[in-house]
């Protein structure tokens, strides 16, 4: 679950905290807290607030791009960006098994990050369309199976255009699971714990899946 508290309205960092933990308790394996607009200080507040509320599940926090805020607020990770600082940097300078994602989108680039090491994951899009990218051209399951293969051992998350009808389409590409920001941002809150049940048995099991 990526967060868009812009989603949200009045009050929206208490309801993020609220949605975490009612998706962590639905087993979310994933919280990547995305509020790039924020200051420092709220930012290591909200993220804080949902470790604690996280805490005890198999969900981990991680941080869009700020390691730093990421280790202050006691989280489990950071998702960098694509122009972000290389993993290997992040990688030298956070305690061992803090988890290290990237977003990517080119074959070359895909190629080039794997081969520089200290990732544990990527996260590459985007995979179908989606409004939140107007004039993206989407890879689709075929472009999909060609970031897998050019990530080799590395697991490759889908994001982009998730729902739970495409989320099925997934794991015939070989991917590790799937990530989304509307198809749990824009659900009530109220309906929040039977849309992430419903993604997770989208996901076919029996195929590789993000633990």
């Amino acid at each position: 679950m990526i967060t868009d508290r812009r989603r949200l309205g009045q009050g929206a960092e208490d309801a993020l905290v609220r949605r975490a933990a009612v998706a962590a308790r639905a087993g979310i394996h994933l919280i990547q807290v995305r509020e790039r607009d924020m200051p420092d200080g709220a930012l290591l507040t909200l993220v804080a607030r949902i470790v604690a509320a996280t805490r005890e599940t198999r969900t981990r926090v991680l941080v869009n791009d700020r390691f730093d805020i990421a280790m202050a607020a006691g989280a489990h990770g950071v998702h960098l960006r694509g122009d972000s600082v290389g993993a290997t940097r992040v990688r030298a300078v956070t305690p061992p098994g803090f988890l290290i994602g990237r977003s990517v989108h080119e074959h070359e680039e895909i190629t080039r990050v794997a081969a520089e090491g200290g990732l544990d994951y990527l996260l590459f899009g985007t995979v179908f369309e989606t409004a939140s990218k107007p004039g993206h051209q989407a890879a689709g399951v075929e472009g999909l199976s060609a970031a897998v293969r050019a990530a080799g051992a590395l697991p490759v998350l889908a994001v982009g255009g998730m729902t739970v009808d495409s989320a099925r389409r997934l794991p015939a590409a070989g991917c590790a699971g799937f990530a989304a920001i509307g198809q749990f941002g824009n659900v009530d809150e109220r309906d929040l714990a039977v849309a992430v049940t419903a993604a997770l048995a989208a996901w076919d099991n029996r195929h590789h899946s993000w633990s």
